[in-house]
This record gives structure tokens, C-alpha cells and sequence, in this order.
């Protein structure tokens, strides 16, 4: 973060001041509710202004129901009567005309009114939003109004709470203002995610949609912005390997030493996020940029590798990109067809790739040269978002089983087939996926899905005859998975017994859990300390490319909260600029305590 400039609030004056004063020095930072500022002075001393950040966010978090009401309804409506009128505090004048709240069109401002009244109905409360939205530098008037459109559908108690994240956004970027503070790394990841989204794959692009799938045209001129912008932080050596990966080099100062390996993916699902694996790239970019500007040398090197291909979606050979680097290559996938009808080794070779299997199995690395891979990725989920908390240390990322079934009963006219007489395969499936629900409950860390269901030829007057579905079931150990797994085939083999119908099953996936490195994961939970955070411990449901690489080398990876309640695979998915800053500073934080450890050579 930059160095302050003009007469900044700084921690020595806050730790120093008394609790009138501590009071005054926050005044404006929560509208209009002093008493946030008075009961976070106990919080003192504040080593960094993260930890005042999160001193304030507990206040919040621990009071009343009413007082949070009270804190909430002490916020303006957005280009409402108080704007109009002139009457907002100068925080808030500043942020409404920033996001041109005071420009309005009048077909803008009719419906502005309108969603305020509507909102104020159905809520109690005024819409509240970060008008500086998540990068601090201001959302357009439609962006805004969409958001407020798409909020009045939530729950009331969902909304609350979204209510007080944003809260808790403005008070943080008003923080920034009073210390002079400008998050710069973050502000570099951010623009960094903006830029590599303006490619998207055709059939996308046309719709403001971006889905990158492995070796497309936009896929391509992602790997070029990537390796330039290795190149241009100061990476040694880069260059894109034979599937494709992009690979970049810093070098330590010891040439014999192992090196620390990081990274994540860059293609996307369709019509995905902005920082589902690309995060974990663009971070130790902007880190190494501060290490190359420094004149700074490790005395281990780092690798970064941006892989080619994780999620599975022009072809069907998902973690590609890090499979390679582990020696797991299937050969046959060089002659799997896209929808198209072109090969992967066809489309390897249009994208200038060798594709052949020496050179690919050539990628596979050495263990011994490396200490270890850390990966940085957004949680994808809503736990981080719900406890108000920025980063999360990752203790093991969960095993999966997936399966795909069949229940085969006897469609009949649903008018004159008796219920005791219906061999139903879709009440079949209800009653498996309550139990497969249940089930999952019972235990920590365990989940189980179906997410798949279809009728086929399926009509309003038949009692369905026919059902096929998916099934996954996840846990944060093989052992623990596989005893749901176990349960809930028993009680498929009960209901179908009792229902009269049949199943067939297909087990389509089977993957490992890969639990965090201890050594590797106290090393995360250290630098999220160094930087006056809690420590928050948390499984990974989602697949990564660290489970690929934990098969030769220890790893563990680090979580940073989304927003919108934590949605990934979507477009809706988002961090902020100082969250990515946070992240930024972690992973320095990782290298020197690395580094600390290693000693000079």
C-alpha cells in the first residue's frame, strides 16, 4: 500500500487517543452511529488497518438486532429525498455524486423512487450499496439499479445481512479516505481480472458473457496477456508449454535451491467469473512486481504457472493443464472431438503446440526441486462472505464421488393408476434425495447433491416410468465420503425394493481428498495472522488444481471471500479491490516468512 500524504489519520494517533477522541477520529466512518467507533476503542492496540477494519466489523456483528436496524436505517436513501433536498452527510454527498446519483435522467430518478418505495416496503429499511463499488471507483447508475432490482428478491434476513456487508464496504473505503491509503496491488489484480475478461469465446462475447474454453481464440489471447504481463513484472523467463500452460520464472538467490511453486487456471465455464482460478494468477504477478521493483531476491525461485485448462468444458479432461505437471496425461484425450468435430491434438498443434505425448509427458515435474505448492483462489461459497471475514486458510480440499443412475418404474395414466399401485421412479428419486440431504447433515463437511434430474418423454398426465439423475457426494476425507457414499447406496437399494422399481448406476468420478500440508498450512495461517486477521479454518468443496499437484508435492491454498453471497461460475461473481490487496499481502508475507526460514545460501 502507498505511503500516506497530506495530514493521514494514522494507528499511532487512534492507539494513543482517548475514547472521546478515538471517537471523534472514526466520526463519519458508520452513519451517523457513533457508538461503533466508542465500543471498537477497546480493541486497541491496533497493529494494522486490518485489524481496525475488523474491530469495527465485530462492533457490528455483535450487536443487537436493533441496533443493527438502527445503524441500517440510519443510511439515505440512494438519489433520494435527503439528496434532493442537500441534507446527506458530506460522505455520502461525495459517494452518490461520484456514481452520478446526482445526474439522474428523469426516467432514471422515476425509477430510482420506485424501487426505493418498493424496497422500503417490503424490506423496513433503505436499500443500502456501496455506490464505489467493489474496485472504489464508482458504479454506473444501471449497474446500480440493476443491483437494487435483483436485491428485492431476497429474504428479508438475506438482505439484512447484505445490508451490513455494504455497510461495512463504504466504511471501509471512507477508512482508506481518512488514512490516505490507496490499495495498489489490489487495485493492479482487479484491473488486471477487468482486462483479461475483455476476451471471451464467439456465441459470448456478443452477449457481454465471458466463457473461455481451452485453446479458442479468446483462450489464446489470454495466455498472451498473461506472459506479457509476467514478463513485464519481472519474471526471468516465461514461456507457454506444451498444453498449453504459461509458465513464469523468478529466480532466488541460491540457483540450487528448490522452487516454490504457485498458480491456478485461466479458462472459464460458461458464462463464468471474472476470478475463479485467474485470481491465484494474477496475485503473484503483482507480487513479484513488488519483489522485482525492490530489488528483491528470494533464496528460493518461484514458478508460476497458469494453467491452460482446469474446468472440463470444450473437452472432457478436466485439470489438464496440472495433470500434465503430475505425469497424468490420458493419451486418449488427444483424440476426443469437440462439438465441432476437432480433435484436441487438431487443435493443439492450429494453436501452435506440438501435440504429441513425449512432449507432454516431458512436463512432468521433478518433486524434488520444489518445496511446495500454494495456490490463492476465491472461496466460491458463502462462508467467508457471512462471517464478514476476507481470507480463509484452507485444511483440506474435499474428495469427491459423483455417479450417474437410472430408476426404471412403469409409467401408467396418472387419472386412473391408484397411489399403493404406482411404481413411481421419480417419488423414488424424492425420497433418495431427502435422505442423501439428511445424511450429508448428519456429519461436518460432507455434502451430497443431485443435481441432475430429467423424466425422459415425460407428460402432465403420466406417472413417470423413467429417471435418471446425478449424484455427488463430497466430504473432506476419502474414509468420511465414502461412508455417505455407502449409506446412501443402501437406502437407494430400500427404496427401490419397496417402490417396485430397478436402478442402474455408473460412478463417473472418484477423487482423492487432498488434505492441506500442515507445515505448509501453518505457513498460510501465519501470514493471514501477520496481517491483525483472524485465523479462520475452513474445507474447500470445490476441486482445484492444487489437489492435482498435492499428488507429488505438499500444498495448501489460501480463500478470499466473493461477494453477492459468495457466487462463482456466474457473472455476479466479485471481490473488492482492498480484499485482493489483503490476498496480495498475504502471499508477501508467505515469501518472507519462507525466506526467514530458508535463510541466505
Amino acid at each position: 500500500m502507498t505511503a500516506p500524504t497530506s495530514r493521514p489519520l494514522t494507528l499511532d494517533a487512534l492507539n494513543a487517543a482517548s475514547p472521546d477522541e478515538f471517537e471523534g477520529l472514526l466520526a463519519g466512518i458508520y452513519e451517523h452511529s457513533a457508538w461503533i467507533a466508542r465500543r471498537a476503542a477497546d480493541a486497541r492496540p491496533l497493529g494494522s488497518l486490518a485489524a481496525l477494519r475488523r474491530a469495527l466489523v465485530e462492533v457490528v456483528r455483535e450487536a443487537s438486532e436493533a441496533e443493527q436496524l438502527g445503524l441500517i436505517r440510519a443510511h439515505p436513501e440512494l438519489a433520494g429525498k435527503a439528496m434532493v433536498a442537500g441534507t446527506l452527510t458530506a460522505e455520502s454527498t461525495s459517494e452518490q455524486r461520484s456514481a452520478g446519483l446526482a445526474f439522474c435522467t428523469p426516467e432514471e430518478f422515476a425509477r430510482l423512487q420506485d424501487l426505493n418505495a418498493r424496497y422500503n416496503a417490503t424490506f423496513g429499511f433503505p436499500f443500502i450499496l456501496a455506490v464505489k463499488g467493489p474496485r472504489g471507483s464508482g458504479l454506473s447508475r444501471q449497474a446500480i439499479i440493476d443491483t437494487f432490482a435483483r436485491r428485492l428478491r431476497n429474504p428479508v434476513s438475506d438482505e439484512r445481512a447484505e445490508a451490513l456487508r455494504n455497510i461495512h464496504r463504504i466504511a471501509e473505503i471512507r477508512l482508506a479516505e481518512r488514512f490516505n491509503i490507496e490499495p495498489e496491488l489490489g487495485n493492479q489484480v482487479w484491473d488486471m481480472a477487468q482486462d483479461l475478461a475483455q476476451s471471451s469465446d464467439p456465441g459470448f462475447a456478443e452477449r457481454g458473457e465471458l466463457t473461455v474454453t481451452y485453446l479458442t481464440a479468446a483462450h489464446q489471447a489470454c495466455s498472451r496477456a498473461l506472459a506479457q504481463w509476467m514478463l513485464d513484472a519481472g519474471f526471468d523467463t516465461v514461456h507457454t508449454d506444451a498444453v498449453g500452460n504459461v509458465v513464469g520464472r523468478y529466480e532466488g538467490s541460491n540457483p540450487a535451491a528448490p522452487w516454490l511453486m504457485t498458480g491456478s487456471h485461466f479458462d472459464t465455464v460458461r458464462n463464468g467469473g471474472r476470478y475463479d482460478g485467474r485470481l491465484g494468477i494474477l496475485v503473484p504477478i503483482a507480487c513479484v512486481s513488488q519483489l522485482k521493483r525492490a530489488g528483491r531476491r528470494p533464496p528460493f525461485g518461484i514458478e508460476l504457472v497458469a494453467f491452460a485448462e482446469e474446468e472440463g468444458q470444450r473437452y472432457k479432461a478436466t485439470f489438464l493443464g496440472s495433470g500434465a505437471l503430475v505425469g497424468q496425461f490420458d493419451p486418449a484425450w488427444l483424440d476426443q472431438v469437440d462439438a465441432e468435430g476437432i480433435s484436441m491434438r487438431a487443435a493443439m498443434r492450429h494453436a501452435g503446440l506440438p501435440g504429441d505425448l513425449d512432449s507432454i509427458r516431458a512436463l512432468r515435474r521433478d518433486p524434488s526441486r520444489y518445496l511446495g505448492f500454494v495456490e490463492v483462489h476465491i472461496e466460491q461459497g458463502p462462508v467467508l462472505n457471512e462471517l464478514d471475514l476476507p481470507l480463509g486458510v484452507v485444511t483440506s480440499i474435499n474428495g469427491s464421488v459423483r455417479m450417474l443412475g437410472d430408476i426404471a418404474g412403469t409409467a401408467s395414466h396418472a387419472g386412473t393408476t391408484p397411489m399403493h399401485q404406482r411404481r413411481d421412479a421419480l417419488c423414488a428419486l424424492a425420497e433418495l434425495a431427502l435422505f442423501a440431504e439428511r445424511r450429508a447433515a448428519s456429519v461436518p463437511d460432507v455434502v451430497a447433491t443431485i443435481g441432475q434430474c430429467e423424466v425422459p418423454a415425460g407428460s402432465i398426465n403420466v406417472v413417470p416410468g423413467r429417471c435418471v439423475f446425478s449424484l455427488d457426494i463430497r466430504a473432506t476425507t476419502d474414509a468420511v465420503r465414502d461412508a455417505c457414499v455407502a449409506d446412501v447406496l443402501a437406502e437407494l437399494e430400500r427404496i427401490s425394493v419397496r417402490r417396485g422399481v430397478s436402478v442402474s448406476l455408473e460412478e463417473s468420478l472418484r477423487v482423492k481428498a487432498a488434505p492441506s500440508d500442515a507445515r505448509w498450512q501453518t505457513r498460510w495461517e501465519q501470514a493471514v495472522a501477520a496481517l491483525g486477521l483472524p485465523v479462520f479454518r475452513m474445507p474447500s468443496g470445490a476441486g482445484h488444481d492444487a489437489m492435482k499437484l498435492h499428488e507429488i508435492m505438499p500444498q495448501a491454498m489460501l480463500f478470499v471471500r466473493g461477494l453477492n453471497g459468495g457466487i462463482s461460475h456466474n457473472p455476479l461473481e466479485s471481490i473488492t479491490n482492498h480484499d485482493a490487496d489483503l490476498v496480495c499481502q498475504a502471499f508477501q508475507a508467505l515469501i518472507d516468512h519462507l525466506a526467514a526460514e530458508i535463510g541466505p545460501h
